[in-house]
């Protein structure tokens, strides 16, 4: 009961941070002027520089970005449009992100998040030479920076091993709070890692909410 009722909590932040941020249906108003492409993406640099700020920007977006201004030099205005709008929506979706993972820390994850940061500072220096079997999560982090992350695995790619080998501690892979502490495999199979890039590389898009059915299939495994 208590983990439907927490699932329940962040669904509803979640849908409060994409009302406010104007995601919903119904949000746009008429009789506004249709941003040109140089307009959409101008937003779109503004929000993923926002999602940027907050350490949830998320990886595909600023590639679509630098099509959107390809295709806008080539003169296809409609279609650098189109991917403009879709990296502001990804950013505007990064953003909301970090909001619900603000709103759903408790009391205990604030205390966490300090003691956190002061072992992640106390251990910076020995755990750029050797590997860490465990890390502890600050804010701003995500599966796919703490995977990149040169005392982890150096490979942003092999987030899924993290993933998979703390399957009790994170519900979705898309949201991870301060203060957790996840064990890190330092010698995973060949085949392990192979599994994980994988996954990594075929997902899609970063979202908050419910597990991903591909996460769940490839935990599974």
């Amino acid at each position: 009961m208590m983990q439907t009722t927490a699932i329940q909590t962040t669904t509803r932040l979640l849908f409060a941070a994409l009302l406010s941020l104007g995601l919903m249906t119904g949000c746009a108003t008429t009789g506004e002027t249709e941003p040109t492409a140089a307009e959409a993406i101008a937003a779109a640099k503004s929000a993923n520089a926002e999602a940027k700020a907050l350490g949830f920007e998320w990886k595909p977006t600023q590639g679509l970005i630098d099509s959107a201004e390809e295709a806008l030099a080539e003169g296809n205005e409609e279609e650098a449009k189109a991917l403009a709008n879709e990296a502001r929506r990804q950013a505007e979706n990064a953003i909301a992100q970090a909001m619900v993972a603000e709103e759903a820390m408790s009391d205990a994850d604030k205390a966490a998040l300090a003691d956190a940061e002061s072992d992640m500072s106390d251990s910076k220096q020995m755990g750029a030479a050797a590997g860490v079997t465990s890390y502890s999560v600050v804010g701003g982090d995500n599966l796919w920076n703490i995977s990149g992350k040169d005392q982890v695995y150096g490979n942003s790619y092999q987030w899924p091993l993290i993933y998979k080998n703390n399957r009790n501690k994170i519900k979705d892979a898309d949201l991870i709070y301060p203060g957790q502490v996840f064990d890190i495999d330092q010698n995973p199979s060949s085949s392990a890692v192979d599994a994980a890039v994988n996954h990594a590389k075929t997902r899609g898009a970063w979202s908050v909410g419910d597990a991903e059915e591909s996460d769940l299939d490839y935990l599974a495994r």
